[in-house]
């Protein structure tokens, strides 16, 4: 890459800092409930594209103001064990991704019950929760609805929360497909990751209101990732071009915020701006048109200003 193209890319990303919504706690939002003890806000760190060891990742992210991380579990004893030392190093919490990979759905359902009841009884870290890549889009009702009940049956025995997250290529890919296990399925508890929809109904989902309702009400866990009509992460939020879908995304949050504080219980979210290519990069040489890291520690700034318990 020539110079001109570097100090372009660099002066790029200074006048979008300088450009950036001043605050985006600004935007307008709902009154905040009563807070109740028992409500705290936990934010979590995604090592998605990050190339070093895990020990270094965990401290960059303690320096950095994270309570914790969500990597997926490995039944690598060596991988384990060097998790558990960064995160006792660290005082980091953890919490686990968990899926099935076969397109048979015999296969695919063992593999996933086996991970899930690895990583919550062989885990020496107790998780604070597990995030599900759950099912296959191309999987019938009732065959993603058995993996449904197999999750819930594992998270009563162990006391560990097991959500089911909104994913493309997932079962729960599109909106008004969720709404019929949400419907079906009363013990269904959700990762919200509202921006993968958005991307599927290539829309701001104005006109499923009820349905993205029903998904607030079972959230349990947030993956604060922006999502666009066109797109499932925006270049960068701080960018003023992208004020209405950054606004819409914190509504949303805003709504299942306020019903942990009412309720009083914690609530976990996951800054998720994934590195090229799902981050945006300039063509041929692949250079991100934003930095990774920097976005998200500003969500991560961002969520604990407005979120944070008063």
């Amino acid at each position: 890459m020539n110079n001109n193209r570097r100090n372009f890319i660099k002066q790029s990303a200074i006048l979008g800092s300088a450009l950036c919504i001043p605050s985006l706690p600004a935007f307008s939002a709902a009154s905040a409930p009563v807070v109740k003890d028992g409500y705290r806000l936990i934010v979590m760190a995604t090592n998605w594209g990050y190339t070093g060891s895990i020990g270094d990742f965990c401290r960059q992210a303690k320096k950095a103001g994270y309570d914790g991380l969500e990597v997926w579990w490995s039944n690598d004893n060596a991988v384990q064990q060097e998790l558990y030392t960064a995160l006792e190093e660290t005082g980091l919490a953890v919490g686990y991704l968990c899926a099935g990979y076969d397109s048979d759905y015999t296969k695919h359902a063992q593999q996933f019950e086996s991970m899930l009841k690895a990583a919550t009884s062989n885990s020496k870290v107790k998780p604070l929760y597990i995030n599900c890549h759950s099912g296959k889009d191309y999987f019938s009702f009732e065959q993603n609805s058995a993996l449904i009940d197999m999750t819930v049956r594992i998270s009563k025995q162990s006391g560990i929360p097991v959500y089911h997250e909104t994913h493309r290529s997932r079962m729960l890919f599109a909106a008004h497909i969720a709404k019929q296990f949400i419907d079906a399925k009363p013990d269904l508890r959700l990762t919200l990751d509202i921006s993968h929809w958005c991307n599927v109904h290539e829309s701001l989902l104005h006109d499923q209101a009820a349905t993205v309702a029903k998904a607030l009400e079972r959230a349990g866990h947030i993956h604060a990732r922006i999502g666009h009509p066109e797109g499932p992460q925006v270049n960068d939020p701080r960018a003023p071009e992208w004020a209405n879908a950054v606004k819409a995304h914190f509504d949303w949050w805003d709504q299942i915020v306020h019903r942990h504080q009412a309720a009083g219980k914690p609530l976990t979210f996951l800054t998720e701006f994934g590195p090229a290519d799902y981050l945006p990069t300039l063509p041929y040489t692949r250079q991100p048109v934003a930095d990774q890291w920097d976005i998200n520690v500003f969500m991560m700034n961002q969520l604990k200003q407005r979120y944070s318990k008063p």
